[in-house]
């Protein structure tokens, strides 16, 4: 079976968790950053300085650890989606101390919709 990649209308919904996600790290909104992941157990995320497994550990770093980032600018975006319900979301982004990091995420169709069902971030070495 062939999968289209890059439907249209598939590529402006993924493009909506996304920038909220941006919105809510600049924010500090731990809450409305847990509602981008899917709630399962299989999540992984790896962050600057964490490794997350499942989407308890993600919940409990959000709330706990976790304190708001400074402002991004997203400076890359590619964004490619599989289907209806796969996608990828890749991103070079910079902040106000001149660093620029990294971001992969991989999204998937939930009964909510749109989750990140894995991500990973790191900064670009100097």
């Amino acid at each position: 079976m062939t999968e289209q990649a890059n439907i249209p209308d598939v590529v402006v919904e993924a493009m909506d968790p996304g920038e909220r996600y941006n919105k809510e790290i600049e924010l500090g909104d731990s809450a409305a950053l847990n509602s981008v992941f899917w709630n399962s157990p299989f999540i992984v995320r790896f962050g600057l300085r964490e490794h997350l497994f499942g989407y308890e550990e993600i919940a409990n770093f959000r709330t706990g650890v976790w304190k708001r980032d400074a402002p991004r600018v997203v400076e890359r975006l590619a964004v490619t989606t599989f289907g209806r319900d796969f996608g990828t979301a890749n991103a070079m982004f910079g902040d106000t101390a001149g660093k620029v990091n990294r971001q992969s995420q991989v999204w998937l169709r939930t009964a909510e919709g749109l989750r990140i069902a894995a991500a990973h971030e790191n900064p670009l070495p100097d």
